[in-house]
């Protein structure tokens, strides 16, 4: 591993830990593999609130829409041999739909343009409102029209998805999650996979989901084992962030070992269609969604059941991909992943510290909050770590001598040109002088808060 990315991995597990106390968040996993092999995991907060169950790397949770691109490997496998082809009317293999149904390729539902209904009359399989289509409940509203004209725009469709299921079933003879489980989970060796909650052993460590804090006053635990039946292969698969990354990874045209050909990654990930959207710039491919974030291109999925939110990014320049699951209804997953973009960047670009910068580092505090010392190369930064991106507007110190050093670099309202002074005892550094501002460890200025503002107190002017 380059030095640079065990430098960042070691801020991103202490940067993420923050987020994750100061957000609220029930909890998250976190797993990241280079070159294919997982060289961070990490968990933080917890499975269940309720029982107070801690969070591990070895929980499983609902990875929910990551599950279409496992659908979508299955059919470009079934078409790398020869069983099917992308421009197949999908009529040609599930019977009784709707004529403009049947006419949709299967690279139409792939791409979510073949302008089907996103999740039918009654959503409320998402919402914990009612039990998961069965195939004759999905082949009944897929009896019905498309909601808009075909190859006219992106239009995500979980329907779509569920009748891509009916595909491989069609052609394997196969029930879904077997053919599934067999083709293309247990070739990549991913062990802490099921293709649905029905599958998954009693004894294995399932993270539950959570609600948002209102409009309860707490979060309520969701459960989310409920099975999702013939909506399988477009949200069903159970998974920890490990396999979900080594799951991704062997997707990227870059990988040394991978189930599909180099030709049939490259036709998953190829931008077909752009996502209409006001937030950042995204496209689709084939089960695959990719962007531009922090300089990196990058595909990969998110996921969105009830009580969980993931998110996984390849990066197939740096051979990198990161996964990041959240178990609640308003999880910071997506947010998450963009800032291991954002501390992977930095770390690419100004490398790991030297022996003059590598022990100006920590977190420090004041009664404002937080600061983070991250040294790189010949300088160090100072991060915000409340920040999805703790290097907007980062400070930079030139380090000068063993404990002082310049602000190089700073925001207009910040403090350019001034000193930055280490204090120490005989057990360390004990606070550090930023242009006038003192910060200390997390424990002394707790306990000096305490001290000075305790609870009850009120103002002798009051």
């Amino acid at each position: 591993m380059e030095p640079w990315l065990g430098a960042a991995i070691g801020y991103i597990k202490d940067w993420l830990a923050f987020q994750v106390e100061v957000s609220g968040q029930p909890g998250c996993i976190v797993a990241i593999a280079h070159r294919g092999e997982i060289v961070l995991e990490a968990a933080y907060g917890h499975a269940n609130l309720d029982s107070g169950e801690k969070l591990t790397p070895r929980h499983r949770f609902r990875i929910a829409s990551h599950t279409k691109a496992f659908t979508a490997a299955g059919i470009m496998r079934l078409r790398e041999q020869k069983r099917l082809k992308l421009d197949d009317p999908v009529g040609d293999h599930v019977a009784d739909l709707h004529p403009d149904v049947a006419t949709a390729t299967l690279g139409q539902l792939l791409s979510h343009t073949a302008g089907l209904i996103r999740d039918g009359k009654d959503s409320g399989q998402f919402t914990d409102g009612r039990p998961y289509l069965g195939k004759d409940e999905l082949l009944a509203e897929l009896k019905l029209p498309p909601a808009i004209a075909p190859n006219s725009r992106f239009k995500y469709s979980n329907h779509g998805y569920g009748l891509l299921g009916l595909v491989i079933e069609s052609i394997t003879g196969e029930p879904y999650p077997s053919w599934l489980q067999r083709e293309i989970m247990t070739p990549l060796s991913l062990r802490e996979s099921a293709p649905d909650m029905a599958l998954l052993g009693k004894s294995v460590p399932f993270a539950r989901g959570h609600s948002r804090v209102v409009p309860v006053g707490r979060r309520v635990v969701i459960p989310g084992d409920n099975p999702t039946n013939a909506i399988m292969a477009a949200a069903g698969v159970v998974a920890t962030a490990a396999d979900t990354a080594r799951f991704f990874a062997q997707l990227a045209p870059n990988a040394k070992k991978s189930l599909l050909s180099v030709a049939s990654r490259r036709e998953m990930i190829r931008r077909q269609w752009r996502v209409p959207q006001d937030a950042e710039e995204a496209h689709y491919g084939l089960a695959l969604m990719s962007g531009t974030t922090a300089g990196f291109d990058w595909f990969g999925h998110g996921g969105g059941f009830q009580g969980y939110i993931s998110r996984t990014s390849v990066i197939p320049a740096r051979e990198i991909t990161i996964t990041v699951l959240t178990n609640a209804v308003d999880g910071w997953a997506p947010g998450w992943a963009n800032g291991i973009k954002f501390i992977l960047q930095a770390f690419a670009t100004h490398g790991a510290p030297s022996r003059r910068t590598r022990d100006w580092t920590g977190r420090w505090w004041t009664l404002w909050g937080a600061v983070d010392l991250v040294p790189f190369g010949e300088q160090v930064m100072v991060a915000n770590p409340v920040f999805l991106n703790p290097f907007i507007d980062a400070a930079r110190i030139e380090v000068t001598g063993r404990d002082t050093g310049n602000i190089v670099q700073a925001a207009g309202y910040a403090s350019h040109g001034e000193a930055v002074r280490r204090v120490r005892t005989k057990s360390g550094v004990s606070e550090i002088w930023l242009a006038g501002a003192r910060v200390r460890p997390e424990r002394v200025v707790r306990a000096e808060m305490e001290r000075k503002y305790p609870k009850g107190r009120r103002r002798k002017d009051a």
